[in-house]
């Protein structure tokens, strides 16, 4: 029977990209990095729940590029370039050939974004994993929900909705008919790169994790700010809607994973941005009013039918 150190020296250690401001990292009670002056450490943590975040029969590489990459999503939301990770895995049993297939996953992503595991732990119980992330953006430069100006507008990149939808199907029908839907639930591509290109330009961003309107609905309250919406502008893959999704897939579904953001239009319209990022104006930031979010079709308002995103603890 593997012990916890022994589980951690062949699956944890050395994964990812080793930086050179990593002045200790696995193997001692906790990390030590340099963080780089006129530089800002920024940070967050996810957690995942078998029964919650995922299925039980979800393959844990899959789950190990899940976990990595809603987190890589939150850094991409600030602007800010990921650099180290540790992680928190709480599992009910050891079995080999699930850790190693975790590890490599884990290890590939984490390579592929330049992010390195330098601590953590581990215990024994209910499959339930957390990682938390840092990363470096340039002292005072991160981007944060708080910015949106009124006038701005309201952008999105990727497709919205498919996530949801995939995730309907599976507990409807039991299965996912078309791998391009799965992949998005299973498989989400974090937008680093789109993130750190907007430095400078977005005033305000957000990983859309919980639905559009509720994230939103963040924004807005943060900044203080309403956010008009145009339903015939959400950008809908061709697999959503073959399948004749309800549009309030695309406005609710969590998962998504995609960053929305604020910015003049003439700024954005002035960035050269990679031509792999799909980027749609969905909106346009107004006066503080009666609602955080408010719908629009072809310039007329709609309600909001359905609640407003995720949440934990709701009954």
């Amino acid at each position: 029977m593997m012990s916890e150190f022994s589980i951690i020296d062949q699956y944890c250690r050395g994964l990812g990209y080793i930086h050179p401001e990593t002045q200790l990292s696995v193997g001692d009670d906790a990390a030590v990095v340099d963080v780089p002056v006129g530089m800002d450490l920024v940070v967050s943590v996810d957690t995942m729940v078998e029964g919650v975040h995922f299925f039980a029969d979800l393959a844990p590489a899959k789950l190990a590029h899940k976990l990595l990459a809603v987190n890589l999503s939150d850094m991409a939301a600030m602007g800010a370039t990921p650099k180290w990770a540790t992680l928190a895995l709480t599992i009910p049993q050891v079995d080999s050939g699930w850790l190693g297939a975790f590890s490599d996953s884990l290890h590939s992503l984490a390579s592929e974004y330049r992010v390195q595991l330098i601590g953590g732990d581990t215990t024994s119980g209910p499959l339930t994993l957390s990682l938390q992330i840092m990363g470096l953006v340039k002292k005072g430069d991160a981007i944060v929900r708080s910015g949106a100006r009124e006038g701005d507008a309201v952008y999105v990149s990727g497709y919205l909705g498919d996530a949801a939808l995939a995730l309907q199907q599976r507990q409807e029908q039991g299965s996912v008919n078309n791998p391009l839907l799965l992949q998005a639930l299973e498989l989400p591509q974090p937008q680093v790169e789109l993130g750190v290109s907007l430095l400078g330009s977005a005033t305000a961003a957000i990983d859309v994790s919980d639905g559009l309107v509720a994230d939103l609905a963040h924004i807005a309250k943060a900044s203080d700010v309403s956010i008009e919406l145009e339903l015939s502008a959400l950008p809908l893959s061709e697999s959503f809607m073959a399948a004749q999704a309800p549009i309030e897939l695309a406005l609710h579904g969590g998962d998504d994973y995609q960053l929305a953001f604020t910015a003049p239009e003439a700024v954005v319209a002035g960035l050269e941005l990679d031509s792999k990022f799909l980027i749609t104006q969905i909106g346009q930031v107004v006066s503080h009013g009666d609602e955080p979010v408010v719908l629009r079709s072809n310039g007329e308002q709609v309600p909001i039918r359905h609640k407003q995103g995720f949440d934990h603890f709701e009954k």
